[in-house]
């Protein structure tokens, strides 16, 4: 009963809240500066605090609910992250400006998690509109074309993104790895192809990587390890945790999760990976402990999927009672998920 990470996340906007929109804003902006340094370190709470002394202080309103519904977003209050978004936008009295791009994603983001798939998709479509250019736009605007069941839209989304984006092998494994999760696993295969041509410009890790959804797991394995030793790149050591997992050596792959985390307890991903591992050991309680402790980091993009392997995992270890509770709480967060709502129903007969 685990599954894979919702991939529609905070990621690609995240790279948009690094760009200074602060600067040529005007003075004024001290608690709002406050506000972004607490939500960049996870403490969304108190960065509402800190924007409502903004509110009060007379500074940017615009900067204001941008950076409450961020907060609100980490905070998985979806519907308030909606409204302030679109406060957001509606404060722009001019030209459109990057910064009106960046809060889209944003609502884009936020009107997914909270089910509303069709506004997602209309937002990313607003954007391209405005910015034919947006390769990140296609590409997600694909995504939502997915959950709406339009396979064909999706591929051409998919296609025109590459196109402005030909040299990027990362999207087309996140292409790849999107048909896959919809079953499409065929018809991304070509998109892994065109990838594994810009061979010269991948890294050890994007080979690994690479060959892992190809199944070729020998060759994932020898690049991913030297990633992890050479290149120190993060994801590695979870893709090399999953290529043994794929091998059948949970109990390889589980160490190495444990290993990683010792270094780094604060990632969340690798902490929900090895709860799956400890699932398919049968080893339940300890997977438990392994979400529950994820769930703790109060990662955003991690949130979905930890909750819902919590579930499973107190499922499997007949506590159903829990499992309920829980899965009403997490229905109130994602509606849309349709997976849930199925299991949903099984509870129901417990």
């Amino acid at each position: 009963m685990g599954r894979a990470a919702d991939k529609l996340s905070l990621s690609v906007a995240a790279c948009f809240f690094i760009a200074a929109f602060l600067t040529g804003c005007g003075s004024g902006t001290a608690h709002i500066k406050e506000a972004d340094s607490l939500i960049e370190n996870g403490s969304y709470a108190e960065s509402l605090e800190s924007l409502e002394a903004a509110e009060k202080a007379g500074e940017n309103i615009r900067l204001i609910h941008r950076s409450r519904g961020i907060a609100e977003m980490g905070l998985s209050d979806y519907g308030a992250a909606v409204d302030d978004f679109t406060a957001a936008l509606s404060e722009n009295k001019g030209y459109v400006q990057r910064m009106d791009i960046d809060i889209s994603y944003y609502l884009a983001v936020s009107q997914y998690r909270l089910g509303d798939v069709k506004g997602a998709n209309d937002t990313y479509s607003a954007i391209i509109a405005l910015f034919p250019k947006e390769s990140d736009a296609y590409y997600l605007r694909g995504r939502t074309f997915i959950a709406m069941q339009d396979v064909d839209n999706a591929k051409s989304d998919f296609d025109k993104a590459v196109k402005l984006s030909p040299d990027d092998p990362d999207l087309y494994i996140q292409i790849y790895e999107a048909l896959s999760d919809a079953g499409l696993s065929s018809d991304g295969e070509r998109y892994l192809k065109s990838a594994m041509e810009l061979n010269k410009k991948l890294s050890s890790f994007q080979k690994g990587r690479l060959y892992f959804c190809m199944g070729d797991y020998d060759r994932a394995k020898e690049n991913l390890e030297n990633a992890v030793k050479n290149e120190k790149e993060p994801q590695a050591t979870l893709y090399l945790g999953r290529t043994y997992e794929a091998m059948g050596d949970m109990n390889y792959a589980a160490s190495l999760y444990r290993s990683y985390l010792e270094n780094d307890p604060s990632n969340a991903q690798v902490t929900n990976q090895l709860g799956l591992c400890l699932m398919a050991l049968s080893d339940y309680s300890a997977a438990l402990e392994a979400f529950n402790r994820g769930i703790e980091l109060e990662d955003p993009a991690m949130d979905q999927s930890l909750r819902f392997n919590q579930i499973a995992a107190y499922e499997y270890l007949g506590d159903y009672d829990r499992a309920k509770t829980l899965m009403q709480d997490y229905l109130e967060d994602y509606p849309a998920d349709e997976g849930a709502v199925r299991e949903n129903g099984f509870l129901e007969t417990r």
